[in-house]
């Protein structure tokens, strides 16, 4: 994988990040892939870092996403990865209804997912990691939905290495309640709940993750490390879809409920226009 660092301008991965950004700048969505689909994970991942470069942000924490378990053993993992923006992070209030943009012809779903905070940096030389070296690190749990978004509208059905190159399909993260007695690891099978105006998309817990969500942050270590981007304390870390990837539309309202730990509700508009 790629060091983080600047990208060649001259390079297919620096033309790609150049038009993801454009169109999430502009909120205008892409007609098709803006190049050719990268070969592979770390092409993906040059692409990424080339749009982190371009974006004038600052990375507040990482969302991790599943991958098809036929295409693992071809991509060399079970996750892919993308970053959080300070400007997209976003606090959910009881009895409130969170606002998150969605890009009109783009992609949009909602995700429900138990988010981690670590309260230590990972040594930047070590890149393998086991589960009980990562849950060590953590300092706070969160229930939370990501706010997956993109300007293409088939990045999903174009696969993981699309993914990738466009900030791992991130479009913001909301974050919830923190989750009481979490060192117990109960979370990680708490059955959760999505509904979208109403009715209901999808349930599951932690172990509808391969491995869990412990199993997501153990991978976005090495993944990060090996980037040149070893994860620092405070980040924040998305650890996947525990019920589900539910697409929204502009309009729509999701009610996800973390049975124990909370609910969160959140309401998809049009971009530009959430606060």
């Amino acid at each position: 994988m790629a060091t983080a660092g600047k990208i060649d301008p001259r390079t297919a991965e620096h033309s790609i990040a150049e038009s993801f950004v454009a169109a999430r700048r502009s909120g205008k969505a892409l007609s098709g892939y803006p190049g050719s689909i990268p070969a592979d994970l770390a092409a993906s991942y040059r692409c990424q870092d080339a749009a982190i470069e371009l974006w004038d942000d600052e990375i507040v924490g990482w969302k991790v996403g599943g991958i098809a378990p036929a295409n693992w053993q071809a991509l060399g993992s079970s996750r892919v990865a993308g970053p959080v923006f300070a400007r997209a992070l976003r606090r959910a209030t009881i009895g409130k209804v969170v606002d998150f943009p969605v890009f009109q012809g783009g992609f949009a779903a909602v995700e429900a997912e138990f988010t981690m905070r670590l309260g230590q940096d990972a040594p930047a030389g070590q890149t393998e990691w086991s589960v009980e070296q990562a849950f060590a690190l953590i300092d706070e749990v969160f229930i939370s939905i990501e706010t997956a978004g993109s300007p293409l509208a088939t990045i999903n059905a174009l696969g993981s290495l699309v993914v990738a190159s466009d900030f791992g399909n991130n479009h913001g993260l909301i974050l919830g309640a923190p989750v009481a007695g979490w060192r117990d690891r109960a979370f990680e099978h708490q059955v959760c709940r999505t509904d979208i105006d109403g009715k209901t998309v999808g349930t599951g817990s932690g172990q509808s993750l391969a491995g869990g969500p412990l199993e997501s942050l153990r991978l976005l270590l090495g993944i990060c490390a090996k980037r040149g981007r070893p994860l620092r304390a405070g980040l924040l870390v998305a650890t996947g879809a525990v019920t589900g990837v539910h697409d929204i539309k502009s309009g729509q309202t999701a009610h996800i409920d973390f049975g124990d730990y909370g609910a969160i509700d959140c309401r998809a508009v049009d971009f530009g226009k959430a606060r």
